[in-house]
């Protein structure tokens, strides 16, 4: 049945935002995570890619978290001399994490979240609609 289909292909939408809001609010939490010693690496920023796998069950292509990955790049660096992890010139690295970006691909995942959560909700109120005709 089609309506079947548009549940589960909204539901694996659904998952996939949810990951990646899971991502963005991490990369959230340690946007001030600096490392402990000079030298260390301070958190760096995590990203998520997707990928269109056909679910054979349903004969559909539908939406999966291919990979959760790291954001490559310089860390920016912030000049505080009495921070545990200052190098010899008083220099702290800082995780590569941008808020600005964070709150759009929330915004963005949010807004694909509830897109899929519409289209779940209309389906499931057709197919109700579907089995009261029935009766």
């Amino acid at each position: 049945m089609d309506l079947d289909r548009a549940l589960a292909i909204s539901a694996a939408g659904m998952a996939a935002q949810s990951s990646r809001l899971r991502v963005v609010a991490e990369n959230i939490a340690n946007r001030d995570s600096t490392g402990q010693s000079p030298g260390a690496d301070p958190y760096r920023r995590k990203t998520i890619t997707f990928d269109n796998r056909l679910d054979r069950a349903l004969g559909a292509p539908t939406v999966r978290v291919a990979r959760i990955g790291e954001a490559q790049g310089e860390f920016p660096s912030r000049f505080e001399p009495s921070h545990p992890a200052a190098n010899a010139e008083g220099y702290v690295r800082t995780p590569n994490v941008d808020s600005l970006i964070e709150t759009m691909d929330m915004r963005e995942a949010q807004r694909s979240y509830s897109a899929n959560l519409a289209v779940l909700e209309t389906t499931r109120g057709m197919l109700s609609r579907a089995i009261e005709a029935l009766r």
